[in-house]
């Protein structure tokens, strides 16, 4: 298995996604992944956050698999999950993915699907700290 890439994170990010899973039950896989995730994120400031970074409310293109079709969608809080279909939360395998990755990362995650489905950011459409909204 390739080793994983490289992920940042905002200490915003950060601090709201660890009062998130304190809210949770432990040991849930979706709580275990994203918290081996946090564990190994490089933290920087909003203000600092490179443009090509998914962080929390980030619009995103990605593949899954070998889907040639890119996705494009925005990762939220559970709270701000709907209907929409426009969006996927933190807590969903893909969301966990890919937070944190930059723009030509591919990671290899476990789905209900697939135990190693790969999954690869291909653009960030909209990103909260490039666009100046740095406390959303």
């Amino acid at each position: 298995m390739q080793p994983k890439p490289d992920i940042m994170l905002s200490s915003l990010d950060i601090a709201r996604l660890e009062h998130l899973l304190s809210q949770l039950p432990p040991h849930s896989p979706e709580v275990e992944l994203l918290e081996q995730e946090l564990e190994r994120a490089i933290i920087v400031e909003p203000a600092e956050m490179p443009p090509d970074r998914v962080t929390m409310n980030s619009r995103v293109s990605f593949s899954v698999g070998s889907s040639s079709q890119p996705q494009t969608l925005t990762l939220v809080y559970p709270k701000d999950l709907d209907q929409s279909g426009e969006k996927i939360s933190v807590l969903a395998p893909v969301g966990s993915a890919i937070l944190g990755l930059a723009v030509g990362d591919e990671i290899a995650w476990p789905t209900p699907a697939d135990p190693a489905q790969k999954i690869r950011i291909t653009a960030i459409v909209y990103q909260p700290e490039q666009a100046g909204d740095l406390h959303r």
